[in-house]
């Protein structure tokens, strides 16, 4: 082994063990860890640093300013109330409306934070019906993992744009919503349609039914809100009860916030429509789309400081804030870490790990599930494998395709704040976390939606790019 292979094992083992340790951290920990392995590639191996995340934190910041005014201004208790009536108005379709609901609104949101106060109205109106709560409650939940692929607006997405819509690539936001969201909802609906196959039906669980008979759980057709616990706040402080309510304040908050989202899917479709400036050699350019939706989202925070009024010293207290936040700073160093190690060693990877996804391509979706599922973070995933990909030979459509659906690999393990949450809404005990790691409700909806979500990606990705 030569020295130059030393050191190029060594620098990986950096890499690897950073990762491990700041997803042990969690949270800002893993930007802390990135930050770190960066410095000891810097200041140890001697290589010259690689390029942060800039673009990426800029639409991430600004995005998630815009979603936090809207909180604030009670925008996303509108959002989950035209939800709940969608999810209400075809109770016995509860496995399939539910997840897609959520999935329309996770879009729009860009966000899986939503789906906190629709787990006690899916469960109501599931249990009310005598249908098994495990059902809609697990896939609406998986779903939320790669929901964010598919959307203008979320931090993956962000950090996806920033190694796509480069040259040579030149792969932008409407293309690669054109592959991920018919891929997602295809694999929502065949997931679905599984899953409300699994498990026995509720009148036929006798679990279930000993509670009924004990008098420890209320008979199905009896509402869910009549049972003490149902009130309870969901895992982002958010009370079950607010479901239902909003105010034309949020209302039009959130109309705000939608009509930004379709502004960038419009100017992202029709470049010619984004302003455009001489660039030395090539002529007259238009902006990027990373600075289209950083004006954009902050052209929608002001919108919302009139239509919502919201008190803008309670935006860094929302929970949309916070989780943004600890996105960025956990994408910052991470991403500058792999970066880095990318930019030191590209030519080796291309050579060795292209060769092994030219021969067995979907090595790369299960490498972003493995980073997904130990990160349970959809950009850590992103930044850290998907240029690997892209380095490595892969047609940038394949790529996006196969991303989308690896994704839903966050909820590999029980430990995420949505899967606890849907387990203690259901009241009923048929949505379990298991204490096998991967015994519970979520591992199978998820394997299935991860596995129909890839293929139908990786096929869209590959006819259409």
């Amino acid at each position: 082994m030569s020295a130059d292979d030393v050191k190029l094992l060594l620098e990986a083992l950096v890499v690897l063990g950073c990762i491990v340790m700041g997803t042990r951290a969690g949270g800002v920990g893993v930007g802390l860890w990135g930050g770190l392995g960066t410095g000891v590639l810097v200041f140890i191996f001697g290589e010259p640093p690689g390029e942060p995340p800039a673009a990426a934190l800029a639409i991430i910041l600004a995005v998630v300013t815009a979603a936090a005014m809207m909180q604030a201004a009670g925008g996303i208790d509108w959002m989950v109330a035209m939800a709940a009536r969608v999810i209400e108005k075809r109770p016995q379709q509860i496995t399939l409306i539910a997840p897609l609901t959520a999935f329309v609104f996770s879009i729009g949101a860009g966000t899986s934070n939503i789906i906190y106060p629709l787990l006690p109205v899916i469960y109501d109106v599931s249990y009310r019906n005598h249908i098994r709560p495990s059902r809609p409650l697990t896939v609406t939940v998986v779903q939320s993992g790669m929901a964010l692929a598919a959307s203008p607006v979320s931090a993956a997405m962000a950090a996806m744009l920033t190694l796509t819509d480069v040259a040579p690539y030149d792969l932008g936001l409407t293309q690669i919503l054109a592959i991920t969201v018919p891929s997602c909802v295809i694999g929502i609906i065949v997931t679905s349609l599984v899953v409300n196959r699994m498990w026995k039906d509720l009148d036929d669980d006798p679990a279930v039914q000993a509670r009924i008979s004990a008098g420890e759980l209320a008979a199905p057709g009896t509402s869910a809100t009549d049972a003490p616990a149902a009130d309870a706040p969901a895992s982002d402080g958010t009370p079950a009860s607010s479901a239902l309510s909003y105010t034309s304040a949020g209302r039009n908050s959130a109309l705000a916030f939608f009509a930004g989202v379709v502004v960038i899917v419009i100017l992202g479709l029709f470049p010619d429509l984004r302003p455009s400036f001489p660039v030395e050699g090539e002529g007259s350019v238009s902006i990027d789309m990373t600075t289209t939706i950083v004006m954009v989202m902050f052209a929608v925070g002001v919108a919302i400081l009139f239509l919502g009024k919201p008190k803008v010293e309670e935006v860094p207290d929302q929970s949309v804030f916070k989780a943004g936040m600890i996105s960025a700073i956990a994408l910052f160093g991470i991403a500058w870490l792999t970066a880095t190690f990318i930019s030191a060693h590209e030519e080796r990877i291309i050579d060795t790990i292209g060769g092994w996804v030219t021969d067995w391509k979907f090595l790369f979706a299960l490498a972003v599930f493995l980073v997904a599922a130990l990160t349970t973070s959809q950009s850590t995933a992103t930044r850290t494998i998907v240029p690997i990909g892209l380095a490595a030979g892969l047609s940038p459509g394949l790529v996006t395709g196969m991303w989308a659906g690896a994704l839903s690999g966050v909820y590999t393990l029980p430990a995420n704040g949505t899967q606890i949450a849907a387990a203690n809404f259901d009241l009923s005990g048929t949505t379990k976390l298991g204490n096998k790691l991967i015994d519970h409700s979520f591992f199978v909806p998820m394997l299935i939606m991860t596995v129909v979500t890839v293929g139908v990606g990786a096929l869209i990705g590959s006819v259409l790019f």
